[in-house]
């Protein structure tokens, strides 16, 4: 998933996020500084990262005023290091200034999941399984974050409810057993995964055709023995309880997927600066 600036959602999050933050006016700003002004504004990496959201800064600016000229240094999905320069921005000193926070706060939050996504995708990096992200989002921002776990290298999973089949002990137990569940997603016509706890569940999701499925919270020996069961008979993802620590192990069990809640729900926000000059 791209950073796509002109999506409807996004455009929503930065207008609440701008009306949050100055409301009726930046009264310091109008007034310390006086009016027209000139200034530019660096950001600048305080440590090694994968950069994203660099797309927002446009969009941010033009909404408060006029912006001389924005240069983007480096894209979205772009690793830097300490000291490295992400954008420069030139215009009313004003605008730059009431418009500080927001644009850290995006660049911040959004380097650190594509930072911790691509944390997790070197950590797997030789085998054949793929980082999933998941639907555990910060409420609002899940297109934004999915966006930059992209950006770090993770595979999009299901962006809501509504794009994929996703049954797991609840609605298996809801529809009144594995068979039952299938049965009812057969024609769903999106993809369909199941999560299973034991081989007796694999067998019983297999012998129902099952295409994807799902072991949540096994340990990687136990995972290991379940993909062996499986035989190729079906993609199989692991989640539940995945970290850093223990990724590697769990993607050489021979899982195709590793999903990982904590790229979104856990990743800390990146060191990044603003520095203003006077023009």
């Amino acid at each position: 998933m791209t950073f796509d600036v002109s999506h409807p959602e996004v455009q929503a999050i930065l207008d609440a996020a701008l009306a949050e933050d100055i409301g009726t006016g930046d009264i310091t700003s109008s007034l310390c500084v006086p009016a027209g002004k000139l200034a530019s504004g660096r950001f600048v990496a305080r440590q090694s990262m994968i950069v994203a959201g660099v797309e927002l800064l446009e969009p941010i600016y033009r909404r408060r005023g006029s912006l001389g000229r924005l240069d983007v240094r480096v894209a979205s999905a772009t690793r830097v290091n300490d000291g490295d320069e992400i954008a420069k921005a030139e215009g009313d000193a004003r605008t730059l200034l009431e418009c500080e926070r927001v644009a850290l706060n995006f660049l911040q939050r959004l380097s650190g999941v594509a930072t911790l996504a691509g944390q997790y995708c070197d950590r797997v990096a030789g085998t054949a399984c793929r980082i999933l992200d998941t639907r555990k989002t910060t409420p609002g921002l899940r297109r934004l974050e999915k966006m930059a776990a992209s950006a770090g290298g993770a595979v999009n999973h299901r962006l809501g409810l509504f794009d994929a089949v996703l049954i797991k002990n609840n609605h298996i137990t809801a529809a009144g057993g594995i068979r039952s569940a299938l049965e009812r997603t057969r024609n769903a016509g999106v993809p369909v995964e199941i999560e299973v706890r034991s081989l007796a569940e694999i067998d019983e999701a297999l012998s129902c055709g099952a295409s994807r499925l799902l072991l949540d919270n096994f340990t990687p020996a136990d995972a290991a023995a379940a993909i062996r069961f499986i035989a190729g008979r079906a993609s199989v993802e692991i989640s539940g309880g995945v970290t850093l620590d223990t990724v590697r192990a769990y993607a050489l069990t021979g899982a195709d997927f590793i999903s990982c809640g904590a790229i979104t729900h856990s990743a800390p926000a990146v060191d990044i600066n603003f520095h203003l000059d006077l023009r």
